[in-house]
C-alpha cells in the first residue's frame, strides 16, 4: 500500500475498527486474563505451579493461530514477557515457534512497571521530563505573574505528575517529596511568591500529596458506586 496523508486518514481508522473486531473475538476459550487497548495485547497469568505455565502457552498458541487465520501476525520484537514477583521461577514462552524476550521492566500505556512493582523509577521519569518542561517554561516566558505562570503549570505540568496515579501511587516518602519538590520549584517561579513559605504559595493548587489522596477516593467511589462498579466486585 502506498503512503501518504489521505491514505493514513482514511485507512487508519478503518483498518483499526477491522483489526478490533478480529481482536474481539481472540479473548474467546482463553485460561488467563486477556487485555486489549487500541492495537496492544496484554495476557496475564499466574504460575505458581506447571499447570499455570501451561495455561499461558496455550493461550498464546491459541493467539496465534487465530491470528494467522485471520491473515495478522503479531510483532515478535514487540512482545515481551515481565514476570512479577519474588522467586519467580520465569519460565520461557513462545510465541508461534519463537521464544519471546523476558525483560525486567515495560511501559504499560505510559507507565514503566518492574518485575518487583517497585515505582520509584517511574516517579524518577516523571520528575525528569517536568523539570525539562518547568526548563522550556523558565526560558521561554517572560512574566513571572501569577496568572501566567499557574496556568502553564496546569496545563503542562501537573497532569504529567497525575498521570495514573492510581496504579504508580508511591508508598516511600523520598518520592513524594521528588515530586512535591517540583511544585516548589514552579511555585517559586511566581513574582513576590518566591520568598513565602510552600503552604503559603499552595493557597489556590493543594500538596501533591493531598490531590492523589483526593483522587484515590474518588476511583475508590466509582468503582463501589458508580460508573465502574461492575469492575471493582472483585476488588473491596
Amino acid at each position: 500500500m502506498t503512503s501518504g496523508v489521505p491514505q493514513g486518514l482514511v485507512l487508519g481508522p478503518v483498518l483499526l475498527n477491522i483489526f478490533n473486531i478480529h481482536v474481539g473475538d481472540m479473548d474467546g476459550g482463553t485460561e488467563c486474563t486477556l487485555s486489549k487497548f487500541a492495537n496492544t495485547i496484554k495476557l496475564c497469568g499466574v504460575v505458581d505451579m506447571l499447570e499455570g505455565r501451561g495455561a499461558i502457552q496455550k493461550d498464546l498458541d491459541r493467539l496465534e493461530r487465530r491470528a494467522h487465520a485471520n491473515l495478522m501476525k503479531f510483532s515478535q520484537a514487540k512482545c515481551k514477557v515481565l514476570q512479577v514477583g519474588w522467586g519467580n521461577p520465569k519460565h520461557k514462552h513462545r510465541l508461534g515457534k519463537e521464544w519471546i524476550k523476558s525483560s525486567p521492566e515495560e511501559k504499560d500505556l505510559g507507565v514503566l512497571v518492574d518485575e518487583k512493582l517497585n515505582m520509584r523509577w517511574q516517579c524518577v521519569l516523571t520528575v525528569h521530563k517536568v523539570n525539562n518542561i518547568l526548563g522550556y517554561v523558565k526560558s521561554s516566558v517572560a512574566s513571572r505573574s501569577r496568572e501566567v505562570i499557574l496556568p502553564l503549570y496546569s496545563a503542562l505540568v501537573r497532569p504529567l505528575l497525575e498521570y495514573c496515579v492510581q496504579l504508580w501511587s508511591l508508598q516511600h516518602k523520598k518520592e513524594m517529596d521528588m515530586l512535591e519538590r517540583v511544585q516548589r520549584r514552579a511555585t517559586k517561579m511566581i513574582r513576590r511568591l518566591e520568598h513565602l513559605s510552600y503552604e503559603d504559595r499552595l493557597r489556590e493548587l493543594q500538596s501533591l500529596m493531598k490531590r492523589r489522596l483526593q483522587v484515590d477516593l474518588i476511583a475508590a467511589f466509582q468503582y463501589l458506586k458508580v460508573a465502574y462498579r461492575k469492575g471493582g466486585e472483585g476488588l473491596y
